[in-house]
């Protein structure tokens, strides 16, 4: 078996669109060839990635797996690719992140445990906090640098950011739910249903500024902070909800399956990325930090 970074490429954007179709646009290659390409990649693994449905492709548990690997393929490839190969790894000084609750326990871990190996001599020092306390830190220069949900920042009169990554809002349901049977799913399909309501980083705000406009309102039965509450509730058939494809796992803690699909609507990505005060020089060891996840992810956007 041998895979080529473009498969890689075309098998990840994808996954991020949903759609062959824009993610030909994206990559500025025929349709035919993203097809292709998927295609040959999943002979080569011996395992179907997308289920291929009339509004799209949507990852199989195979194809969510793999992602990941492919993520971390890839960062490998940009990081080896644009990072300078006299680069001195024996770098002191101490950054101080601020964090969101969700970049801390599905983003942040893995990328902060390859940046202590490649940085020994550093110190990273991370503040878990909520997204306005972040902003607050940013501003007053107790935090150097943050990683954060940048759809979600407010302040960027005085704050720039990043995007590092965008995860996809889909639907999650139980085994067996109806509406797994439908060609197309609306927010009107959804409003029908039992519906269990995220409120952590300010997940319920943003859910708010997709339903508002359409002049709907989820069926809410139950809010809870907890991603997990939220997975089991959800595997147990109590709701349904719509999440990033960043905390989607295929199965509850009690081992139940979780379906995912898209939902024919206007709704926005959740972004993942830096933040940093416009008018702050960044030290050495907070450019280090910054440089490390941007080229970790190939510069997915430049500054804002």
């Amino acid at each position: 078996m041998s895979l080529s970074i473009k498969q890689i490429r075309y098998f990840i954007t994808a996954a991020d669109t949903g759609q062959v179709s824009l993610a030909a646009i994206e990559l500025n290659v025929s349709q035919s060839a993203v097809t292709a390409s998927i295609k040959q990649l999943e002979g080569d693994l011996n395992a179907v990635l997308f289920k291929r449905l009339p509004s799209g492709v949507s990852l199989t548990v195979e194809g969510a797996r793999f992602l990941q690997h492919a993520r971390n393929i890839m960062a490998a490839v940009n990081a080896a690719a644009r990072a300078p190969l006299t680069e001195d790894t024996a770098l002191t000084g101490t950054v101080r992140i601020g964090v969101s609750y969700t970049v801390a326990g599905y983003f942040m871990p893995r990328h902060y445990a390859r940046f202590v190996r490649s940085y020994p001599q550093m110190k990273a020092e991370l503040y878990e906090l909520p997204r306005d306390a972040i902003e607050g830190g940013l501003n007053d220069g107790s935090l150097d640098l943050a990683v954060m949900l940048v759809s979600n920042l407010q302040d960027k009169k005085h704050l720039a950011h990043e995007v590092l990554m965008r995860s996809r809002r889909r639907l999650w349901l139980p085994v067996e739910h109806h509406l797994l049977s439908a060609e197309n799913i609306t927010l009107e399909d959804v409003a029908g249903e039992p519906y269990v309501m995220l409120t952590v980083d300010e997940a319920s705000q943003t859910a708010t500024r997709y339903w508002k406009p359409t002049g709907l309102r989820p069926n809410i039965v139950f809010k809870t902070s907890s991603v997990e509450a939220v997975r089991s509730m959800v595997a147990d058939g109590i709701g349904i909800t719509i999440l990033s494809d960043m905390v989607y796992r295929s199965w509850s803690l009690e081992g139940q399956r979780i379906e995912l699909r898209n939902v024919v609507a206007d709704i926005p990505t959740m972004d993942i990325g830096l933040a940093w005060n416009r008018l702050r020089p960044q030290t050495p060891a907070t450019k280090s930090f910054h440089d490390f996840l941007s080229l970790s992810f190939g510069g997915a956007s430049g500054p804002a």
